[in-house]
C-alpha cells in the first residue's frame, strides 16, 4: 500500500469548476525520510519504513538515534510501515515528495487518532434517541440508554453492550477521500471532508 506520513494543519474551503464550496482538511504531507527497506531475504516480507517531523535528539532514545544516523538522517518525531510499496523506488536515507505519490483526484484512507471527548451518555456515544418526548410517569429520562438486558435469566449485562462510557482517542480510518488540491512547493495536500484527530495530530495517507 503506497502512502506517506502528514501532519493535520485545520481546515479551508475550496470552489470547484461548477462554482461548489467544499470544505476541505489540510494536511502537512512529507517529505519523508527512508529510513528502513525491508526484503524478502532479510525480513521475510517487503516493506518500506517512513520517518517524519524533525525532533531533537536529547528528545530520542539512544537505539533510535543510531537507527536514524543508519540511514543518514536526524531524529524524527514519527516513523511508519508501508508494505508493498511500489509508487516510488527509493533507497535509504532518501526522501520521498507529496508530488511522488499522490495527485490531484486520488481516492485516499486517513488514518489517525480521533479527538478524546471524555466520559459521555448512549446518546452522544451510540446516537441513540433517548425517550423522546416527556410523557406521564417519565423523570429526566430523555436521554436515559433504557433496559440493558433480562431479568432472573441471565441476570446479567452481556459483554458489549452499548453503555455510557468514555468516547473518542481510538485509531479510525476514514475511507475513499478525495484529493482536491496538491501543493508541492508547500508540501501540502487539501483532502475533501473531514479526516480524524486534532490541528497538529499525524495522519497516515494511503492510497487507494
Amino acid at each position: 500500500m503506497n502512502g506517506l506520513i502528514g501532519k493535520k494543519i485545520g481546515m479551508t474551503s475550496i470552489y470547484d469548476d461548477a462554482g461548489r464550496n467544499i470544505p476541505c482538511t489540510v494536511i502537512l504531507v512529507g517529505p519523508c525520510v527512508v529510513t528502513q527497506v525491508k526484503t524478502l531475504d532479510t525480513d521475510q516480507y517487503e516493506a518500506i519504513q517512513l520517518a517524519f517531523d524533525e525532533a531533537k535528539e536529547k528528545n530520542t532514545p539512544q537505539p533510535m538515534r543510531g537507527h536514524f544516523a543508519k540511514a543518514g538522517t536526524t531524529p524524527k518525531r514519527k516513523v511508519v510501515e508501508f508494505r508493498d510499496f511500489d509508487a516510488v523506488q527509493k533507497g535509504l536515507g532518501e526522501e520521498i515528495r507529496v508530488e511522488e505519490v499522490f495527485a490531484e483526484g486520488d481516492v485516499v484512507n486517513a488514518i489517525g487518532v480521533s479527538k478524546g471527548k471524555g466520559f459521555q451518555g448512549v446518546v452522544k456515544r451510540h446516537g441513540f434517541g433517548g425517550v423522546g418526548q416527556r410523557t406521564h410517569g417519565q423523570h429526566n429520562r430523555e436521554r436515559a440508554p433504557g433496559s440493558i438486558g433480562a431479568s432472573s435469566f441471565p441476570s446479567r449485562v452481556f459483554k458489549g453492550m452499548r453503555m455510557a462510557g468514555r468516547t473518542g482517542g481510538t485509531r479510525v480510518k476514514v475511507r475513499n477521500l478525495k484529493v482536491m488540491r496538491i501543493l508541492p512547493e508547500k508540501n501540502l495536500m487539501l483532502i475533501k471532508g473531514a479526516v480524524p484527530g486534532h490541528k497538529g495530530a499525524y495522519v497516515i495517507l494511503e492510497k487507494r
